[in-house]
């Protein structure tokens, strides 16, 4: 049996009013090295990836043993050599690209020949919502629709787009970041988001990225209630803005803040944001689509 070597892309998802459907591919990537094994074991490349499970509790070894038997195989175990780019828990996809890692690990030791639809469909099932998993299949800016066994989606590349990362020192638990949100949405609120929503996707379809900024900072659903949880997130807006980025919002569930900005303009807005103390910052290509 054949040793397989792939990487998974990172993500960054909402884009601001994009909750759960809009995400995007990022040059940061979880790198993956698999050997047939007579037992399951993890071994990790990078220190900080030592506070994960090395067994067959991992999530990409447990999500690839299930994908297999959903499609009536069995999963033969692996040596598994591990290193990333992703910082975990910081709303950069650290889970995602382990489900795709998994889901890929499937694909490939098991014959099963899964197209990038059904990549991405598997992944919606474990996730709920494919916001991440999809750029980590696809590449490029993804929006899809997962529920009830049912999943749309497209791609696009934003050329001309770079981003900024802050990173802070603290993670939020995921579970932390849904508690913050309201059981319930008023009626005016949920019609101005869906008109925000609308005319988000028509700027990015049409490359009208100081439109599409603009939208991206108007979210009504998660952003209001989310931002009391990250310190950073006043400073590192205010300062990219005044220095010419498109938005800055948060990256997934935090606590990581997203930057947009033209290519041009990069490296100005990071000697800028790098006066905000307790963040690393750093410029990120977009991974583009397939």
């Amino acid at each position: 049996m054949a040793t397989h070597q792939f990487k998974v892309p990172a993500s960054s998802a909402n884009l601001g009013p994009g909750f759960d459907s809009i995400g995007i591919a990022l040059e940061k990537f979880l790198y993956i090295e698999a050997h047939p094994s007579d037992a399951w074991h993890v071994v990790f490349k990078d220190e900080y990836l030592k506070v994960l499970p090395d067994d067959e509790s991992n999530l990409v070894v447990r999500t690839a043993i299930d994908t297999a038997a959903k499609y009536d195989k069995e999963m033969p175990p692996l040596k598994i050599y591990m290193g990333s780019e992703i910082p975990l828990t910081h709303g950069m996809g650290s889970s995602a690209s382990a489900i795709i890692a998994g889901i890929e690990l499937a694909d490939r030791f098991c014959d099963l020949n899964l197209s990038d639809f059904e990549k991405v469909f598997r992944g919606s099932e474990i996730e709920e919502h494919p916001d991440n998993v999809g750029p980590s299949v696809t590449g490029g800016l993804f929006v899809g629709y997962y529920k009830d066994d049912e999943l749309f989606y497209n791609t696009l590349d934003l050329e001309g787009l770079e981003v900024i990362m802050s990173v802070p020192e603290y993670e939020i638990d995921t579970k932390e970041a849904r508690n913050v949100l309201p059981e319930s949405y008023k009626k005016q609120d949920a019609v101005d988001q869906n008109a925000i929503n609308n005319a988000l996707l028509m700027a990015m379809l049409s490359k009208d990225f100081k439109s599409m900024g603009q939208l991206m900072m108007k979210d009504l659903l998660h952003e209001p209630y989310r931002r009391q949880l990250i310190k950073e997130y006043e400073a590192v807006k205010g300062i990219a803005l005044e220095n010419g980025a498109y938005a800055t919002v948060i990256s997934g569930a935090g606590p990581s803040l997203l930057t947009v900005c033209g290519e041009r303009d990069t490296e100005r807005i990071l000697e800028s944001l790098h006066s905000v103390p307790g963040c690393i910052h750093e410029s990120i290509r977009l991974h583009r689509q397939k």
